[in-house]
């Protein structure tokens, strides 16, 4: 956990919390991918598809007892918009593309001084037209803008709680706010947080909608996958967990597997076990997620990284490192939204991946790599970051390296804390790295502004991923398809068609130049005690699912 402010939070534990302390007008009920009304009762669209008038609950109260109101959700959207704290300014300025004046901001933090491109004060066209309407109006049609706002960057918080836009002087520092004091309207209120320790909320009595089950949820924060499964499965103290977070790679075994079924929407129920004769309900959803090696391209030469490609064979990487627990991943848009669903994605693959398709050809690499100067005596070496708390990236990086001596290529792996990780992403100090990127809308928009060159660029502030990509023909096709993805951003079939002609365009651009190799599409597990009845969720993932609806049983 990195934040519990929802206009910071970048990461899926502080997401996890932040989605049962906080809600916004729309939300994915049960992670599921259709989006309904949450604080809104109800909306219109205008006839030019640009401006929406909300209509919002009445009586919702925040967890101070102050009424949630229009003006509350105009101040929460301009600390997205406006905010020096926030992370995600483009989800509103440019993705739903609100119409607003931007300016240029600079602070200082731990990592230096920034220039910061945001929302001039009091810009955005947003109005509270009473105390329970709300209108917004955009530059264009956007043809995903409810399922935008049910993002938990779009929370909503007490208009005037922290001082950090024009206009508020703040009841509390937004560190408070974001550590210690974070105030919504949703079913659970915050109760503490200790950093790489734990964090607890518990039941909000008042909530506007079902009041939750259980008096509150308490997390266990580690980076240490072996302690998260001494703690939840061999002493038994938690009563459900996820992934490998909960049962390691190391300890999983696909053939504890067992009774399973899979319901209308493709989502695998069953068991899980024994384990110390204990048998878990299990839960497995295929969620819209990519995990992906990155390149820092003014580091690692094309050459070396077409090379890497070559060596790694995504099939057996899934099969043998992750022990089946995912799909192996060619694209960055995940299976269930690629234009076309999961069938085109698949094909397309098959068909035009152009690095030897569910094989290792170590010949290729090789050959590329002596083409490109390198032999014996003069070996590339670079080194692959991966995050601490992943038990499997080492052990995928410790095979891609075995895999790639052969092609004159020495890789050193270096773990380090996520965060830190992020640090130097961000400041250009990374040569290679591992990351992933769960879907915050479900569309390829939402995954493909991470390759638009302009947003690697690590000289700037807030670059979207860390790759510095520009100067090349591949290069220019991603910006050019991510222009044609910009101006045909509306509702109509027309413009649905070019955006997905650009998505595939700016697929195998990243092909050519391998800025990110794709390596793996999560697969999202739960294993719950037999005293716990939790919803099962759909493909947005745990961290999207509010808990107010779980209900605990006698522990047996």
């Amino acid at each position: 956990m990195t934040t519990l402010d929802p206009v910071k939070a970048a990461d899926t534990a502080s997401g996890t919390v932040i989605q049962q302390v906080f809600d916004s007008l729309m939300n994915y009920p049960n992670s599921e991918i259709a989006v309904e009304k949450q604080l809104a009762k109800g909306h219109e669209v205008s006839d030019d598809q640009k401006t929406y008038t909300f209509h919002l609950k009445e009586g919702v109260k925040f967890h101070n007892d102050k009424e949630v109101t229009a003006k509350d959700i105009v101040y929460s959207w301009r600390r997205l918009a406006e905010s020096k704290n926030s992370r995600r300014q483009y989800f509103i300025l440019s993705s739903i593309g609100v119409k607003h004046e931007t300016t240029t901001k600079t602070y200082k933090d731990d990592e230096g001084e920034h220039e910061l491109t945001v929302a001039k004060a009091n810009s955005l066209a947003l109005k509270a037209k009473d105390d329970y309407t709300l209108e917004m109006t955009l530059e264009k049609p956007f043809h995903a803008t409810l399922e935008m706002l049910a993002y938990t960057s779009f929370a909503a918080i007490p208009e005037g709680i922290v001082g950090d836009i024009d206009g508020y002087d703040g009841e509390m520092k937004q560190s408070k706010f974001a550590t210690k004091n974070p105030i919504g309207a949703g079913p659970f209120k915050f109760d503490h947080w200790k950093s790489d320790v734990s964090a607890e909320v518990t039941k909000f009595e008042d909530y506007h909608g079902d009041v939750p089950k259980v008096d509150g949820v308490h997390w266990k924060i580690s980076s240490n996958s072996e302690e998260m499964y001494t703690y939840g499965v061999m002493n038994q103290n938690a009563d459900m967990g996820y992934g490998s977070n909960f049962i390691p790679t190391s300890k999983y075994d696909p053939g504890k597997v067992s009774d399973t079924s899979t319901d209308d929407l493709g989502r695998t129920v069953g068991k899980y076990g024994p384990i110390q004769g204990n048998t878990f309900d299990y839960l497995g959803v295929s969620t819209i997620n990519t995990y992906y090696m990155g390149f820092n391209t003014e580091a690692v030469p094309k050459p070396v990284r077409q090379a890497i490609a070559y060596a790694a064979n995504q099939e057996t990487i899934v099969e043998e490192v992750f022990k089946g627990r995912g799909a192996p991943a060619y694209h960055l848009t995940p299976p269930m939204i690629y234009p076309g669903g999961a069938k085109k994605y698949e094909s397309h693959a098959k068909n035009k991946y152009p690095y030897s398709y569910d094989e290792s050809d170590r010949d290729k690499a090789k050959q590329i790599m002596e083409d490109a100067g390198y032999n014996e005596n003069n070996k590339f070496k670079f080194t692959f970051t991966v995050y601490k708390s992943s038990s499997t990236w080492p052990k995928l990086g410790k095979r891609l390296r075995a895999q790639l001596q052969a092609a004159h290529i020495e890789m050193e792996i270096q773990r380090t804390p996520f965060s830190t990780l992020l640090q130097q992403g961000r400041q250009g100090k990374l040569e290679a790295y591992s990351l992933g990127w769960v879907m915050d809308w479900p569309k390829p928009d939402n995954f493909l502004g991470l390759l638009y060159p302009p947003l690697t660029d690590t000289s700037k502030d807030s670059p979207q991923s860390y790759t510095n990509w520009s100067g090349t023909p591949a290069a220019k096709k991603a910006t050019n398809a991510w222009d044609t993805i910009q101006n045909n951003t509306g509702p109509t079939d027309k413009e649905q068609t070019a955006r997905e002609e650009a998505y595939i365009k700016m697929e195998e651009a990243n092909w050519e130049d391998v800025t990110f190799l794709n390596m793996y599409h999560g697969l999202s597990e739960r294993f719950s005690y037999e005293w716990v009845d939790a919803p099962k969720y759909g493909g947005a993932d745990y961290s999207r699912q509010m808990y107010n609806k779980v209900k605990l049983s006698e522990r047996k």
